[in-house]
């Protein structure tokens, strides 16, 4: 068996209705997922199965999702081994201790070419951070995230599908899948 870590891209299904994450772990065992457990209230699922392609996890998760929910969801899934080292190569360590919550990483389906870092630049706010590292985009926000230019500029029409967990969640799923 083989752990891994699937990100939901959105959980709102519409104006005021949420995935419930007892649901999202139901729609997992109806899949045949060992035991899948969420973290928080915001789309994290951890689960065991057989080694399977990650594509072909995302994709049966993904049909899995609008099926139960009635809604397209983007999903990106990792193997534990993966998150770890994601989890690991945090380029923010000084300022996870300090700030955890102004930490986040936008976890990529296709990871981000180097040259990215170069044309985010430009978004970069004062005592703001970026650093790619393995195809993720790391960012050190100086203030509360949605009043930063960086988490507009790291879309899906730029870099294609991704979403983002600050350092607690990174931490914690780290702890999850490694115990």
């Amino acid at each position: 068996m083989q752990s891994y870590v699937a990100l939901l891209y959105s959980i709102i299904l519409s104006e005021g209705r949420r995935v419930v994450m007892s649901d999202l772990k139901a729609m997992a065992e109806g899949q045949r997922l060992n035991n899948p457990r969420t973290l928080a209230a915001t789309g994290n699922l951890v689960f065991e199965t057989q080694a399977t392609e990650i594509a072909a996890l995302e994709e049966r998760l993904e049909t899995a999702f609008e099926k139960t929910f009635g809604r397209h969801v983007d999903i990106i899934v990792r193997r534990a081994e993966d998150w770890l080292k994601l989890a690991a190569g945090n380029p923010f360590p000084a300022e996870s201790l300090t700030a955890p919550g102004q930490v986040a990483v936008r976890v990529m389906r296709d990871p981000v070419p180097a040259e990215a870092a170069v044309a985010l630049q430009a978004y970069i706010g004062k005592d703001e951070k970026l650093q790619l590292v393995g195809g993720d985009i790391w960012i050190f926000f100086s203030r509360q995230p949605p009043s930063s230019r960086l988490l507009a500029a790291t879309n899906h029409k730029r870099f294609g599908v991704g979403t983002s967990r600050n350092w607690n969640t990174v931490r914690k799923l780290a702890e999850m899948v490694s115990g």
